[in-house]
């Protein structure tokens, strides 16, 4: 068993029972998750890591979607993995796919999985989760290859929605720790300043889901 990383013991207590049930409930509300997989245009033969595999929903469709592409996960919850590693070998994509406990903010690639960049790294609705979001964003840029990119959907600032439902939906989020990042793009244009690397920006459903990709430029 992987040693336990500080943010590791809640994720897995949040998530220790409703991982059975994750996707089947998620799929009402965490919007743009499939737009995103769909603009991710990797290489044909090329490399997509997922940052908070969760339970591998999207890595099995990020698979699917591009079937010559080699496959990593990282999650912080041994009880997602655990949920993830059972998915993608009931989806058959067992030899394509690797996964591996890390911490988002500080992981070593080459030590995991024997490589040094990714084409495309996405996370999905894991920022809003992360206490040190910021530093993981820094952290996957550092690891792309040339032209390579990261894309990140999550919820936005829910600015164009009743008063009420934005109250009551902000209340719900943080009985689950979520915490929605307002100044996402503004971070995602800071980094992207400081890594030779353009951004685009995205608000979906009157600012519920917000995609940000920052692209690398060649080096």
């Amino acid at each position: 068993m992987f040693a336990k990383i500080e943010h590791g013991p809640l994720m897995d207590r949040v998530y220790r029972h409703q991982r059975h049930f994750y996707d089947v409930t998620r799929k009402y509300y965490l919007l743009g998750r499939d737009p995103m997989i769909a603009g991710l245009n990797p290489p044909e033969r090329g490399s997509i890591l997922e940052i908070g595999c969760g339970t591998g929903r999207n890595l099995i469709l990020a698979g699917e979607a591009y079937p010559k592409t080699s496959l990593y996960g990282i999650d912080i919850s041994n009880e997602m993995l655990a949920t993830a590693h059972k998915k993608i070998e009931i989806a058959g994509l067992g030899k394509r796919a690797k996964l591996a406990y890390a911490d988002a903010a500080d992981f070593n690639p080459q030590a995991l999985f024997a490589r040094r960049h990714f084409d495309r790294i996405f996370i999905s609705y894991a920022v809003s989760m992360i206490p040190q979001w910021q530093l993981v964003m820094h952290e996957a840029v550092s690891h792309l290859a040339p032209h390579g990119s990261l894309h990140i959907v999550d919820f936005g600032d829910l600015a164009d929605l009743p008063s009420v439902s934005r109250k009551a939906l902000y209340k719900w989020l943080d009985w689950y720790h979520v915490t929605p990042r307002n100044d996402l793009f503004d971070i995602a244009e800071s980094i992207a300043l400081k890594n030779n690397a353009t951004v685009q920006k995205q608000r979906l459903y009157r600012g519920f889901a917000w995609i940000t990709t920052i692209r690398r430029n060649g080096m």
